[in-house]
């Protein structure tokens, strides 16, 4: 049993054993759900925005040590990016960030990309439906094509 700990670095024991960011956010701005049936893995990812910036991040899994370490770190890593930067967060960049993962568990730090950009496009469909209710309708912003008549 010895051997298989080995495979995992420091950091993704570290990230297991005391995981970042665990829980909910009261009213999120966008919400990731995203599971593997294979492994049985799911996560949750939320996130709170202010000004274009994740200001918030936090995470439920149910799934293995690298599943929980994977949203532990991507938590961590999207705290003060803009929605534009952490678009761009993949799964090596995580892996990457907790020194590496077994190629059996790679599939983990995919989850943890997709749990977010499924978030980040959760809070962007929401932005577009609270711009929309704020535009008026064209017909109420239109000029009037009636004749003076003064």
């Amino acid at each position: 049993m010895s051997n298989v700990w080995a495979q995992y670095s420091e950091k993704v024991m570290e990230h297991f054993k005391n995981p970042r960011n665990v829980g909910e956010i009261e009213n999120p701005d966008g919400i990731g759900h995203v599971g593997n049936p294979v492994c049985g893995d799911i996560m949750e990812l939320y996130i709170k925005v202010n000004n274009g910036t994740i200001v918030d991040a936090k995470f439920k899994t149910f799934g293995c040590g690298a599943a929980i370490a994977t949203s532990s770190m991507v938590t961590e890593m999207v705290k003060g990016k803009s929605v534009e930067e952490a678009l761009e967060i993949s799964n090596r960049a995580v892996a990457e960030a907790l020194g590496g993962l077994p190629p059996i568990k790679m599939h983990c730090s995919v989850l943890a990309e997709e749990a977010l950009k499924s978030a980040l496009e959760d809070y962007l469909a929401r932005s577009k439906r609270k711009d929309k209710k704020r535009v008026k309708s064209p017909k109420s912003i239109e000029p009037s094509l009636k004749p003076s008549t003064s």
